[in-house]
């Protein structure tokens, strides 16, 4: 039985030993019903969110959640390019772990409605690769999860082991799973700081200038030391914006393009469904099995005629085409989104091919200006264009080289 306002109220009182909670509602969306949740007001006029554990799962996930957000000290969060909440208390509440947090303003917006071009597409594709630029110490200080590239691939390993123990999922599918797993090329990444596969709606967004951008992120409870394609993974889920999202990813991160990085992502979005087959199988729910099996032979004959070691990689050349479709800050698109939060179901990705790349937008700078007392002075422009463009082109290869 959810708990009650009252409840969750007198938790954030116990959370927060000198606080007087004058307002409390509970809070439903995004939480799928897997927390007691509510938003309190303090005697302060602070807003504050409690999260209730109501099983042993859930506890751990608040657990997690605590240790993440004290490990972002002031100086990671002066990092970001955007707003974090802080820990404010936590609590123990019927036997599980209860955590009172900032409450953050903003909307989210799930990946299937995430929508192409400049605004939330291209901010969550630059915020996640702000978070993927903090430095590893973050991780290693707290005692967070650290994995490396061959410690991820013994994971994808031994769960193909589990999912060919239930003998329901499609041969096709094992096969190209593990056609994948044997793919030395996927798995020479370099590992980052990542969120442990936080979906595009864990970013919150506003309407800055009439663009919507990404102002907090809520989903801490997975940061540790991984492989950056987890936290891609839901671009399966995002058809229209993916080139996007990935475009403006790989314009702000700092490290060397990685060749599989999408391959990877999309493996790691189809075996979702091989965790729900997974967990239906340890938890005894034959409804949970049925359901994963079903989305499982969706899946299969989705991709009966798609090789998922065939997808283009993201090489150096590859980097800066994405980097040229990113819309410069003079693109005028009106991407705003007249909503209010999206509940997420964390199992419904989509398995679709993403939409073919789009034309890149005209490069050309309507500020340049030409050199004086020259003539042709288009010409001189493109000349000097096209030199800038070789520069940058060589810049990046010997940077990715390095």
């Amino acid at each position: 039985m959810a708990r009650s306002p009252l409840t969750l109220a007198a938790t954030v009182t116990s959370a927060l030993r000198e606080a007087g909670v004058v307002d409390v509602r509970i809070l439903t969306e995004n939480a799928a019903g897997r927390f007691d949740s509510a938003v309190a007001t303090l005697a302060d006029g602070d807003r504050v969110v409690v999260r209730a554990a109501t099983d042993a799962e859930t506890s751990a996930e608040l657990g997690a959640e605590a240790r993440a957000l004290a490990a972002l000290t002031d100086g990671v969060r002066s990092l970001l390019p955007f707003r974090a909440p802080r820990l404010r208390g936590r609590a123990a509440q019927g036997g599980w772990t209860a955590i009172v947090v900032d409450h953050l303003d903003g909307y989210r917006v799930e990946p299937a409605h995430l929508p192409a071009g400049r605004g939330a597409a291209t901010s969550i594709g630059a915020a996640l690769a702000a978070v993927h630029a903090l430095p590893e110490s973050v991780a290693r200080g707290a005692a967070l999860p650290q994995l490396g590239a061959s410690q991820v691939r013994d994971d994808v390993s031994r769960l193909l082991d589990r999912v060919a123990t239930v003998h329901r999922v499609p041969v096709s599918l094992l096969s190209r799973w593990s056609r994948a797993l044997a793919e030395e090329r996927l798995w020479r990444f370099e590992s980052t700081l990542t969120l442990g596969g936080a979906s595009a709606d864990a970013f919150l967004v506003e309407d800055r200038d009439g663009v919507p951008t990404v102002t907090g992120l809520l989903a801490w409870q997975g940061l540790g030391i991984g492989d950056p394609a987890v936290d891609l993974r839901w671009l399966s889920s995002a058809p229209d914006a993916a080139d996007d999202v990935l475009a403006a990813y790989v314009t702000a991160s700092v490290r060397t393009p990685d060749a599989a990085l999408r391959t990877r992502a999309r493996l790691y979005a189809e075996l979702e469904f091989a965790k729900w087959l997974v967990h239906g199988r340890d938890s005894g729910d034959d409804e949970i099995l049925d359901d994963a099996v079903a989305l499982l032979t969706s899946l299969a004959d989705s991709v009966v005629e798609d090789d998922l070691l065939a997808e283009d990689g993201l090489d150096v050349d590859d980097a800066i085409a994405l980097i040229g479709q990113v819309p410069g800050t003079s693109t005028a698109v009106d991407t705003s989104m007249q909503t209010d939060a999206y509940d997420l179901d964390e199992t419904s990705f989509f398995t679709e091919d993403l939409p073919a790349e789009r034309t890149s937008p005209d490069d050309e700078d309507p500020n340049a200006t030409a050199p004086l007392q020259m003539d042709d002075w288009a010409a001189q422009r493109d000349e000097a264009e096209n030199e800038t463009d070789a520069a940058a082109d060589a810049a990046l290869r010997r940077w990715a080289s390095s």
